[in-house]
């Protein structure tokens, strides 16, 4: 009877997912209208991908992504609003006229009026402290024409905030919410998820870990002291590349949004590579904890497993290697689409993500050549 192993089918759906995630980056929908197309889409240059407080709106001839900083804003403390005007081509564009208005959405008054200014540049900051919780509506106005005499100082407030009556300009609402605690709510939400899972995941993994070496050294006759380091060091490998394969995953979870304010493909492309090591690393430990080794008594189930077990290994292998030549290549030449076209900073982050996946590499190469010859000693035994 053969040991069923679900794993690896779980394995090939999740491959196949990313793989057509991938595809679809370099695919162009009708119009150019493919969100995840690499080709001639606008995103601006924020300093982080804002995931509250940060809106992206067309005004006009323009699309104007807006955050502010901090995201999670609190009232009385100096927030920066930060603007990023572009055309629709993902070009900047300069010497444009704005305006920034600040209404109160619970009373519909204008609290703050920044006058009419030439923006060298398309990136532009303005500064304002908030003086109570509440939601408020931010209005960028752009002039059309670009002529001073035509816009200065600042206009009369409205009622209706996107109404362009005697101005020749167009308007955009970003809507923000202003809180005192709801930035360590949802954060603590957030890592509360993240690490529950992780602990139970391990309390499993743990107890496994802890009945496979129990079962290994009861299984373990002749040289026994030799079979029991020997099935130690094998478990403890495999468990330990999971861990490490988890650990880079969780880094690029940690650092994908910030790569957002470059390029969203970016964004896009470290969420697949976090996805693709958390399903090797779980997929692989399922895959051990469905199939005894010890219960195979035929030369083909040892095969087969043996040939899942190294298609999954070389999922593995390729998919980091890839992820460490494409690091060294970013931090030395601009990488691939970087709108600054300049090498990436060596950060923390990407220093320990990559010692993550430099020891994975060797792990997996040495638990292939451990599996390669338990498997030989089990065709042996088979025979």
């Amino acid at each position: 009877m053969h040991p069923k192993t679900p794993s690896f089918e779980i394995a090939s759906v999740c491959g196949c997912v990313i793989f057509l995630l991938f595809i679809s980056l370099f695919l162009s929908g009708e119009d150019n209208c493919n969100k995840l197309s690499l080709s001639s889409i606008s995103y601006a240059h924020l300093s982080h991908l804002p995931h509250y407080n940060g809106f992206g709106a067309a005004i006009g001839k323009y699309y104007v992504d807006e955050a502010l900083d901090p995201e999670f804003t609190p009232p009385l403390q100096p927030t920066q609003m930060t603007f990023s005007i572009q055309d629709y081509g993902s070009n900047d564009v300069y010497n444009v006229y704005t305006m920034v208005e600040i209404y109160q959405d619970s009373t519909g008054q204008r609290i703050k009026a920044f006058p009419w200014t030439k923006q060298d540049i398309g990136d532009f900051s303005l500064y304002y402290t908030f003086p109570s919780i509440g939601n408020y509506n931010i209005v960028l106005s752009i002039a059309n024409d670009n002529n001073s005499s035509n816009h200065n100082g600042i206009d009369p407030p409205r009622d209706i905030l996107t109404g362009n009556l005697n101005c020749d300009c167009d308007r955009g609402v970003f809507s923000v919410s202003i809180t005192k605690n709801f930035g360590n709510i949802f954060f603590t939400a957030i890592f509360a998820g993240i690490i529950s899972a992780i602990a139970v995941f391990g309390a499993v993994a743990a107890f496994a870990y802890k009945s496979r070496k129990k079962h290994a050294k009861l299984v373990s006759h002749a040289n026994l002291a030799n079979s029991r380091t020997v099935a130690d060091r094998e478990i403890l490998i495999k468990y330990s590349v999971m861990m490490f394969a988890i650990g880079a995953g969780i880094v690029h979870l940690a650092v994908y949004s910030e790569h957002g304010s470059l390029r969203i493909q970016y964004s896009i492309f470290l969420l697949a590579a976090a996805a693709a090591q958390f399903a090797y690393g779980i997929v692989y430990v399922l895959m051990t904890l469905t199939t005894e080794l010890d219960s195979i008594r035929s030369a083909r189930t040892a095969k087969e497993y043996y040939k899942k077990s190294v298609i999954l290994n070389l999922f593995g292998l390729i998919g980091s290697s890839v992820l460490l030549g494409l690091y060294i290549y970013s931090v030395v030449l601009p990488p691939p689409l970087s709108p600054i076209n300049r090498p990436e900073a060596v950060d923390v982050a990407g220093i320990l993500d990559k010692s993550l996946e430099a020891v994975l590499v060797i792990g997996i190469v040495y638990l292939m050549w451990m599996e390669k010859k338990r498997i030989t000693k089990l065709l042996v035994e088979v025979k």
